[in-house]
């Protein structure tokens, strides 16, 4: 069973002379352990498909499906505990509390979900040494870098232990080493813990880290291709 299964999604915004049509019959699938990429240019829908995958909005038509339950016929509070239980959000611009430690932002998960402060602390310490910010805990946003900021939202993203990941942009606001760092970060935390993770990015450089690129065009699918183990190329199409 598809972690992620999208059939004949719409998406409009507006009406009348406002209306916007976003997404145009998305037809898709994603497997637990994927590592995919989505591409496309400027108002192509790509972010759309990972805000209504997220429960961050809603489709007009069609169907989502994860783990085979439709998120469509859930309530609110039930899309809410769906993302709080199973879905990790990393950004562009990063979203943490400024003022805050790192060590508190990655906690804040935890918070939501009503665990100890004990608990939350032990956890919150684990998730940044796996990120490779042990030591840093107790630094706030401010006294960070840019990568090391994105580290800590992996680190909050991945505190309670998500089946899916999803990167909006992840190294859109990185130096070129930075990013390769993130990415390889993102690679072994699909590849060692078996998390799905799905990222939008208009940078080829970055979208060649995963094993599966969907590419859109106008709101429509008009791609999708997987990497051959053996060249590393993307040369089949998915399919899946």
């Amino acid at each position: 069973m598809p972690v992620v299964a999208y059939e004949k999604v719409c998406k409009t915004y507006g009406e009348g002379a406002t209306r916007f049509q976003a997404l145009t019959d998305v037809d898709l699938k994603i497997r637990q352990g994927e590592f995919v990429a989505i591409m496309g240019p400027s108002g192509s829908g790509k972010s759309t498909v990972m805000n209504i995958m997220g429960c961050l909005d809603t489709l007009s038509s069609g169907s989502y499906r994860f783990c085979g339950t439709p998120v469509e016929s859930l309530s609110q509070d039930q899309c809410a505990v769906l993302r709080r239980s199973y879905i990790g959000f990393v950004f562009q611009g990063f979203n943490l509390l400024r003022r805050t430690s790192a060590q508190e932002n990655v906690e804040l998960p935890l918070v939501y979900r009503g665990q100890r402060p004990i608990q939350r602390a032990e956890r919150a310490r684990a998730a940044l040494a796996e990120v490779g910010l042990k030591g840093w805990e107790h630094h706030t946003s401010a006294e960070l870098s840019g990568g090391q900021q994105q580290r800590v939202a992996i680190a909050r993203a991945i505190v309670t232990e998500p089946m899916v990941l999803l990167a909006d942009e992840p190294t859109g606001n990185l130096d070129s080493h930075r990013s390769q760092e993130i990415m390889q970060l993102l690679v072994r935390l699909n590849q060692d813990r078996g998390i799905t993770v799905v990222m939008v990015t208009h940078e080829p450089d970055m979208a060649v880290y995963a094993d599966r690129i969907l590419r859109f065009v106008d709101g429509r699918l008009v791609g999708d291709t997987a990497k051959d183990l053996a060249t590393g190329a993307f040369t089949s199409e998915g399919g899946r």
